[in-house]
């Protein structure tokens, strides 16, 4: 059966893209007041990106900003490559994000600091200055998306912005975004990865999978199969054929491919189907 016909448009966001925006500003002053509380020890502290240490880590969230900015707010692309399919798309990307992260090794901290202190603002207001409801330059692929609205961009961006933050607090055992305020719309943009990660996987019809993300940062989610395809929900279903749970401390790297199913001693659990349920565990919501 074709791709397209396993899957439909997405729910729209839990979270308005106001609020979103409002929320990537905060991210962005989290993110200022952490690195510059960093010592220098810290800043070479190893994260779950195995390649990348703290600083590394800081310095691809510039790169996102700068790189947004240019392509898209003032239309310049640099390089014209030429992608016929996913996987040239993620080699392009991860040729583009290695060759940063290797220049900015001769970079300050201080300067490092300086460059997001003038480029945050800015990045976040170019998103506010979309209208979300228009095409998007660039569509969400790991959501089986080939067109995308912004506001569906715009969600994705949260999600890149809060998913670094995190690894580099993680890496310094440092609290923060492990809150309802900020996980939650984060885990709830990465569901929209559901249906795409069971695209292929045959059930009958009205077969329903619950996703639940342990305690008051994060909530359950329902994907139900329809005649042709898999369909999100938010609201509370009447039942349910199989149950997986996660903490939020394993959802967040598993579902980012920093860990992978067969690493997991703990903070998973399968209640139901669980060849069903185990397909949910290989969901990567990010360009990886």
């Amino acid at each position: 059966m074709p791709d397209s016909l396993l899957s439909r448009p997405l729910p729209a966001l839990t979270y308005p893209t106001t609020i979103l925006l409002e929320k990537l500003r905060k991210l962005d002053q989290l993110l200022l007041d952490l690195l510059e509380s960093l010592t220098p020890q810290e800043w070479q502290a190893q994260t779950v990106a195995r390649r990348w240490k703290v600083k590394d880590v800081a310095a691809h969230l510039l790169d996102g900003n700068i790189r947004i900015l240019s392509s898209l707010r003032d239309e310049y692309q640099g390089e014209s490559p030429d992608i016929r399919s996913y996987q040239d798309l993620l080699n392009f990307l991860n040729g583009l994000n290695a060759d940063w992260v290797k220049a900015m090794k001769r970079v300050s901290p201080q300067v490092l600091i300086l460059l997001h202190r003038i480029t945050g603002p800015m990045y976040c207001d170019y998103y506010a200055s979309l209208d979300p409801q228009a095409k998007a330059t660039f569509s969400v692929a790991w959501a089986g998306e080939e067109e995308s609205q912004n506001w569906m961009h715009i969600a994705r961006e949260y999600t890149e912005k809060w998913l670094h933050q995190q690894q580099i607090r993680a890496a310094l055992q440092k609290p923060g975004l492990l809150t309802q305020e900020f996980f939650h719309p984060f885990i709830d943009v990465f569901m929209y990865g559901l249906p795409h990660t069971y695209r292929n996987v045959q059930a009958s019809e009205a077969t329903t999978l619950k996703v639940t993300i342990t305690t008051e940062i994060g909530g359950s989610w329902y994907l139900i199969r329809r005649k042709d395809y898999w369909q999100l929900e938010r609201n509370p279903q009447p039942h349910w054929d199989t149950e997986v749970t996660l903490t939020p401390e394993v959802a967040w790297p598993l579902f980012s491919k920093s860990i992978r199913p067969p690493e997991l001693s703990s903070g998973v659990t399968i209640t139901g189907d669980a060849t069903l349920g185990k397909v949910a565990l290989e969901m990567v919501s990010v360009m990886a």
